[in-house]
């Protein structure tokens, strides 16, 4: 599912949105990259025996489990399409967070076929991903959306790039570098 809208356009004023599209359209190859040492930017790869426990060919969807506030989440779908973070209500409800830590938000998510959703509000909430030692929690604002999906969640692009995450489908796989463990 393609989720379009969310925090990380709904909150802006129309002209901040219309100068941000103005500037992806727009955005030119100038054939010059700047190099970056290596030390900066550790690679980041996937190798032959991270697939070892997968039967190829699948359609899988990068689906993880993990802890969101006092709870561990299964079912959280990984979406580098998704332009917001959801938490579906009926995950919200099994939570027992206070209503009181929801924020209202004007938004409207438009997903495939151009369906509109209109989330019920915001919830900030500790997102922790990864194994201990290595493992990575951060704050992650999530729309609260009331609609029936197979997923409890779905972490989108925002909070991918956010955290430098890199993401394997083939692997069905996330890496994080060493610098945000």
């Amino acid at each position: 599912m393609i989720v379009e809208g969310g925090t990380t356009t709904s909150c802006s004023t129309r002209k901040v949105r219309k100068t941000y599209l103005w500037m992806v359209q727009n955005f030119q190859l100038t054939g010059w990259v700047p190099k970056m040492a290596r030390i900066n930017n550790p690679l980041i790869g996937f190798i032959k025996e991270d697939a070892r426990r997968l039967h190829h060919p699948y359609d899988d969807a990068l689906v993880v489990s993990i802890r969101i506030g006092d709870y561990n989440t299964h079912r959280v779908q990984v979406d580098n399409g998704s332009f917001a973070d959801i938490l579906y209500y009926p995950a919200f409800q099994q939570m027992r967070i206070g209503i009181e830590r929801l924020i209202p938000i004007d938004a409207t998510l438009v997903g495939f076929g151009g369906t509109r959703v209109y989330p019920l509000e915001a919830v900030t909430l500790p997102v922790t991903v990864g194994d201990y030692p290595q493992q990575i929690t951060r704050n992650v604002t999530f729309l609260v959306v009331d609609c029936s999906s197979a997923y409890n969640a779905i972490l989108g692009y925002p909070t991918l790039n956010w955290w430098k995450a890199v993401t394997s489908i083939y692997h069905l796989m996330i890496k994080f570098p060493p610098s945000m463990v």
